[in-house]
């Protein structure tokens, strides 16, 4: 544990003393190498906890622990390559490790310093392998802000993130600028708020200081309910003092001397991690009474959020801290000028406040220069569905989707056709093929009819039918609505049962109609961006796959083949070889025929569509319709 830090001067001591041994660890010194093994939620749900205890098991075993360390540290990224484990100081990173390869990279690469090819990543363009982590088509155009130290230093230590730019930035507000010279350096930044809207962090920062209160809160939102989402989840259990450090930068530049995280409950490591990182603070006097032997006072507190995506609408989320159901509150007024139990409040996520430290340790000018003139800094995506390279990624705002697909992304699957890319997550649109090359800002997704949310992109293919894909998630918006104002209340009820003939053949061109006309009506009446987005979905699907809903309502067919009603399972006379194993697999006892004699067919009145006979047909005669 670290000495107290009662001043400007024993946090750079501090900062000093971690940075050489933190470099230390990295570069080999004395001979000595370190293990990096993924700690972040997917690995650990892949067994990642298991290989480190084999991996200090083994090497303790062999004798190695005045030749090699261990760290435990935060998301690679990489989801769909892990568990990683990566060697320094030659940056060998091993891929979808499992327990029994442990032996082999303790006997092989610790013990004779011999890369273990068979771990290695391989580029599915040039089937070549890679060694390096920066090497990897995936992480090459990335550029960690927000992700800084993720994979690199151990959350569970102080000393880590101090070794790692941990602190500088607060070191600078409390020493050398003014509150406002800090909410000056965040306006020319042109940092916006990463939750969704794109607010300007500094404007809203400069509301909250314009208004005289004895108490004001800083709140960092980190009740990301997006589907696929995981950016918040990944910053907080990979680093999360940076995001501790950019609260209470944000408190000195208002006036806040309280601070609260409201994080889901589902998010275990993440809440783990950062009660640790609070009370390590504590302990050593960088949270409490005169920081750094100033007049800044700041505590730090933690409330869990139940679920309820629509606490992750700012007033909705005030009343969920507050004890109160988690209802939006009409606006204005707004939260910095009245929010928390009635005082001035601002309200930023997660990766927002992670951007913070990073502007004042380099300076506004320097931030500036990544992105777009609108949209500044990076954006952290989740990555997800139809994609080969699942994971996290952070790239500069203006790169384009058709980068973030195929080069970082990797392409489709299978070689299959890329249809459309869901970005915006619930309150989001389709993008289509013909948008690859738009620029991934916020003006410019809005737009094209979608919007940048808090950062999911779920990748879709030719195998996906938009209809379905627009139901899925106006079926999660009706169960997620708070209930309070009648349009999302009632109105996303009716849409998704609109959507709902639309995918059983029953809807009319009026029901098409109908739907456009109330998503109108439900986007002008609702109260919080909840109800107010909730056709986004539906709309941009509608716009950009106008031939699909034609399909379903006129032909009453589904192109895709997913909706249940419009499809059938076919057999091919000619390809039947007789044999009765569809009949004996189907469940419903639908499909007839005479082994070896006569060929067999489906009774498409009492199928279920389960596909059981497709799946069980050695001879691919058994299609679907």
């Amino acid at each position: 544990m670290l000495d107290p830090i009662k001043t400007p001067e024993q946090l750079q001591e501090s900062i000093s003393s971690c940075e050489e041994a933190f470099q230390k660890k990295i570069s080999g010194f004395g001979g000595k190498r370190t293990v990096m093994v993924c700690g972040g939620t997917g690995c650990i749900a892949n067994n990642s906890e298991s290989i480190l205890d084999e991996l200090k098991k083994q090497i303790h075993e062999h004798g190695l622990e005045d030749k090699v360390a261990i760290n435990h540290v935060g998301c690679f990224g990489f989801c769909s390559q892990g568990p990683f484990v990566k060697i320094y100081p030659e940056d060998t990173l091993y891929r979808a490790v499992k327990l029994s390869d442990v032996k082999q990279i303790v006997e092989e690469d610790l013990l004779q310093g011999k890369v273990c090819e068979n771990l290695l990543y391989v580029d599915p363009s040039t089937h070549q392998k890679v060694q390096r982590q920066d090497d990897i088509n995936f992480y090459k155009k990335q550029v960690r802000v927000s992700l800084h130290g993720c994979s690199l230093i151990n959350p569970d230590f102080l000393e880590e993130a101090l070794g790692y730019d941990g602190f500088k930035a607060l070191k600078k507000v409390l020493t050398e600028m003014t509150p406002q010279q800090v909410i000056d350096e965040v306006l020319a930044s042109g940092l916006r708020g990463r939750g969704g809207a794109g607010f300007p962090t500094g404007r809203k920062w400069q509301f909250a200081a314009n208004v005289a209160s004895d108490q004001k809160y800083i709140v960092c939102n980190g009740d990301e309910g997006d589907p696929g989402a995981f950016m918040d989840r990944s910053i907080l259990e990979g680093n999360p003092f940076e995001v501790i450090e950019g609260m209470m930068i944000a408190g000195y530049a208002f006036g806040a001397s309280e601070g609260y995280f409201y994080v889901r409950a589902e998010y275990p490591v993440a809440v783990e991690r950062l009660e640790r990182a609070i009370k390590d603070m504590e302990q050593v006097g960088l949270l409490g009474d005169n920081i750094l032997g100033t007049s800044f006072c700041f505590r730090a507190h933690l409330r869990l959020g139940a679920g309820a995506f629509v606490c992750g609408e700012e007033t909705a989320l005030l009343n969920s801290i507050e004890g109160k159901r988690g209802m939006p509150r009409p606006r204005p007024p707004f939260p910095a000028i009245k929010g928390l139990w009635g005082k001035p409040t601002c309200v930023n996520n997660v990766e927002t406040l992670a951007q913070v430290p990073y502007i004042i340790r380099v300076g506004a000018k320097e931030y500036a220069k990544i992105g777009t003139e609108g949209s500044k800094g990076t954006k952290v995506f989740a990555l997800g569905g139809k994609i080969n390279n699942v994971g996290l990624v952070e790239v500069p705002m203006g790169t384009t989707l058709r980068t973030l697909i195929f080069d970082i992304g990797g392409g489709i699957p299978g070689n299959k056709r890329f249809k459309a890319i869901q970005t915006g997550g619930p309150s989001g649109g389709c993008l289509t093929e013909k948008d690859l090359d738009t620029p991934i800002d916020y003006d410019s997704l809005v737009a094209k009819g979608s919007m940048m949310g808090s950062g999911g992109a779920i990748v879709m293919d030719e195998d996906n039918c938009m209809v379905d894909v627009a139901s899925f998630y106006m079926d999660f918006i009706c169960n997620e609505s708070c209930g309070k104002c009648s349009p999302c209340r009632i109105g996303t009820k009716r849409l998704y049962e609109m959507l709902q003939k639309v995918t059983n053949g029953t809807a009319t061109e009026q029901t098409l109609k109908d739907m456009k006309y109330l998503a109108t009506v439900i986007k002008d009446g609702s109260l919080c961006a909840l109800g107010q987005t909730s056709a986004n979905p539906i709309l941009s699907t509608m716009a950009n796959f106008p031939e699909e809903y034609e399909a379903h309502v006129k032909d009453k067919k589904c192109p895709a083949h997913i909706c249940k009603k419009l499809m059938q399972y076919w057999i091919d006379p000619d390809k039947c070889k007789k044999c009765s194993k569809c009949a004996r697999n189907c469940p419903a006892n639908c499909i007839s025929g005479v082994p070896g004699k006569v060929p067999y067919v489906i009774d498409q009145s009492k199928c279920l569509k389960c596909g059981a006979c497709m799946g069980g047909c050695a001879f691919h005669a058994i299609e679907k319709r």
